[in-house]
């Protein structure tokens, strides 16, 4: 009986890696190898509907070579050329690169997410004005995929995009939820996070918790039963009296796998290439890795907010950011 070959699906041929990494969160214990995986990348050329379909049930998709790989590593270089602060680069390596200088603090250096000096955060509101990342973010790959995506045919994109470095040693960013930050808005909004440059499991990228979508969704009606005595203004803050003290769930990811999920959902993560996009929906729980990038590299990352034209936006960030404007 003649047989034939079944044709593998392009997204199968990526090669995955097999072992989960040791992850840590600012605070805590290492998040136990039997906690955490490797989420699962798409090829940019897959069949839409099988993206969308897993984007609905995960509630988040990693897509390889959205953008051109040598387009990312241009803005890598010019960020660093131009808005590393004295110190935080190593003296031999090439601002492409992006390497950490062992000998400096990496506490000394920390980006958003972390708690910024007073330098680096003047630097930071330049680099978010600078006409090339703002250029960057209209990168037509980018905004077509987004469209054919999400079926839209027009997006908007929301100016209070975030540009974010992580040194190795450094705080990244604790465990939380899109919505929380936008609640003046829809939770409608699809967030694109790229690594500006590779990213190692353990290098400061995104760990998503299995499964959380409807987590996020239940985490913030229990904050909004608790926020009805409080005033319009404070209802919408991240910051409320109801949050913790920086808005964020928690800096331990560990512990809340554990203590709030009974370790029934793992945290996963990827080793990102530049060019590649993860995209995650306003309620799935995720969080930053510790930075312990055995070459030293610098995470450098933007996160972008996309509504379909029409949709309601929270006002608040349709404004550059700012490093007072008091929303992150």
């Amino acid at each position: 009986m003649a047989t034939c070959e079944v044709q593998r699906p392009v997204q199968d041929n990526i090669v995955e890696p097999q072992i989960p990494p040791t992850l840590r969160s600012n605070q805590g214990n290492p998040v136990p190898a039997a906690s955490s995986g490797f989420l699962h990348p798409v090829a940019r050329d897959a069949p839409v509907e099988e993206m969308q379909a897993r984007f609905e049930r995960d509630g988040y998709l990693w897509v390889k070579n959205v953008l051109p790989r040598g387009d990312v590593l241009d803005m890598r270089e010019y960020y660093f050329r131009n808005y590393a602060a004295p110190g935080m680069l190593h003296p031999s390596a090439a601002p492409r690169e992006g390497i950490f200088d062992p000998k400096s603090d990496p506490l000394a250096h920390q980006g958003l997410g972390g708690d910024p000096k007073q330098q680096t955060l003047e630097l930071l509101d330049l680099a978010h004005t600078d006409p090339v990342y703002r250029k960057f973010l209209t990168h037509p790959d980018l905004r077509a995929f987004v469209r054919h995506f999400m079926g839209w045919d027009q997006e908007v994109l929301i100016k209070r995009a975030l540009l974010r470095h992580n040194c190795p040693g450094s705080h990244s960013s604790p465990v939380h939820y899109d919505q929380m930050f936008l609640r003046a808005g829809e939770p409608e909004f699809l967030t694109a996070w790229l690594s500006i440059g590779d990213c190692a499991p353990n290098g400061g990228g995104l760990m998503y918790l299995e499964n959380s979508n409807e987590l996020g969704q239940e985490i913030e009606a229990e904050f909004a039963r608790n926020a009805q005595v409080l005033s319009p203004e404070e209802r919408i803050s991240v910051f409320n009296r109801h949050m913790a003290k920086d808005g964020y769930l928690t800096h331990d990811a560990e512990e809340f796998g554990r203590v709030k999920m009974g370790n029934k959902m793992r945290w996963l993560v990827g080793d990102y290439e530049a060019g590649d996009v993860l995209f995650h929906k306003p309620y799935v729980v995720h969080a930053s890795t510790r930075n312990e990038d055995q070459q030293g590299r610098i995470r450098l990352s933007s996160d972008l907010r996309f509504y379909r034209k029409g949709a309601l936006v929270d006002e608040r960030w349709d404004n550059i950011f700012k490093s007072d404007d008091g929303l992150s």
